[in-house]
């Protein structure tokens, strides 16, 4: 597989962290996950269980390794050097400073291990005014001002729907980890990389940023493409109170959509740009869509050019037969679901394992031979 023989130290909790290694377990690393002494990984506490484990916990451990480790502890800190020592990827993600306080930072790291990729993710990362902050997601996303732009149609914001600075957070840590361990290859050196929640946002607001950048204002989400403007990009309610979605504003959408409703006249609003200006089309739209049930709008909308889709639950997302075929569950010996990999390798596809390590499990003889 990608990475059989890649061996990472994961000391991180909650989300991003153990999502970028379980991501590079499922393709052949090696992770041994590092548990604080007492009750270990916080998700193992968190939300729903099943065959003795929390579905978080499971879902983002699965097929790693765990050992519980007091680095205040000379025990405790012998332990990890050894794990360190032949590490090719150490992933922590206290807040800044707190690995220095250890003595597990990455100078010290690196004096024992100078091709090691040592990744470090904070909400704000290792420099600047915020450093010391203390944040989980939703700040992030507030202080990022997406919360913001997730406005309801009572111009209140929101609580967001997912967790999104931990999740662009993990996956731009999987991208510069795999570029550093790329470039060790070549040059036989490791690196540190310092990835910030609250920057891994930013990055992608691009779809966002012209009112901020051309204009100097803040941004209007009820007459933006990405949040209502648009007609055929919006939330409308049907008869039995549950929502569809248009989902492309390309004006050839528009075209195929309001020629099957015969109201090719509306046209013109849709070419209009985002804004008060294709109310009428929305409100045509709003009219339209509250006269038919969900079910039969999708039946309508089969084999049309449209971009559509039906508001489901997670529970209904997860029993779509297209999520199935694609691989996103899988189960356990004792049918425990757990949530597939993403990276659809055709020569060398990942290994979902469902198993995730118990809180007594250790990390045994030290790293598998390779």
């Amino acid at each position: 597989m990608k990475l059989d023989g890649v061996k990472v130290l994961d000391l991180s909790l909650f989300l991003p962290g153990p999502m970028l290694t379980l991501m590079m377990a499922d393709h052949g690393a090696d992770v041994i996950k590092v548990e604080p002494a007492g009750e270990g990984e916080p998700s193992r506490h968190i939300g729903l269980s099943t065959h003795g484990q929390t579905v978080w916990f499971r879902n983002t451990h699965r097929g790693k390794r765990s050992v519980q480790l007091d680095l205040k502890s000379a025990q405790g800190q012998a332990a990890f050097w050894a794990l360190a020592a032949e590490a090719d990827v150490l992933v922590e993600a206290f807040r800044p400073g707190v690995v220095e306080r250890l003595g597990v930072g990455y100078d010290a790291v690196k004096a024992v291990n100078p091709g090691v990729v040592y990744c470090s993710i904070s909400a704000f990362g290792q420099t600047g005014p915020y450093r010391d902050r203390p944040a989980h997601d939703l700040a992030v996303q507030a202080l990022a001002g997406l919360v913001a732009l997730n406005e309801g149609q009572d111009g209140k914001p929101a609580m967001p729907g997912l967790m999104a600075a931990d999740a662009l957070s993990s996956l731009t840590a999987l991208s510069g980890v795999l570029m550093a361990l790329y470039r060790r290859t070549q040059t036989g050196r490791g690196d540190y990389l310092d990835v910030a929640m609250l920057d891994s946002l930013m990055a992608w607001t691009p779809n966002a940023t012209g009112p901020v950048f051309a204009e100097g204002r803040a941004n209007i989400p009820k007459a933006e493409r990405s949040w209502g403007g648009a007609a055929m990009f919006n939330l409308y309610a049907c008869a039995d109170g549950r929502w569809i979605v248009l989902g492309g504003s390309e004006v050839k959408f528009a075209a195929n959509l309001l020629e099957a409703l015969e109201r090719p006249d509306l046209l013109d609003y849709a070419r209009l740009p985002p804004g008060p200006g294709q109310e009428p089309l929305r409100a045509f739209f709003r009219e339209t869509f509250a006269t038919r049930s969900q079910a039969e709008w999708e039946t309508w909308f089969e084999s049309r050019d449209i971009c559509f889709a039906p508001v489901r639950s997670l529970k209904a997302a997860f029993d779509d037969p297209a999520v199935a075929a694609r691989g996103m569950v899988a189960r356990d010996a004792q049918g425990a679901a757990v949530v597939g990999t993403p990276l659809v390798f055709r020569e060398e596809p990942g290994r979902v394992e469902p198993k995730a390590p118990a809180l007594d499990e250790h990390a045994g003889q030290g790293w598998r031979s390779s």
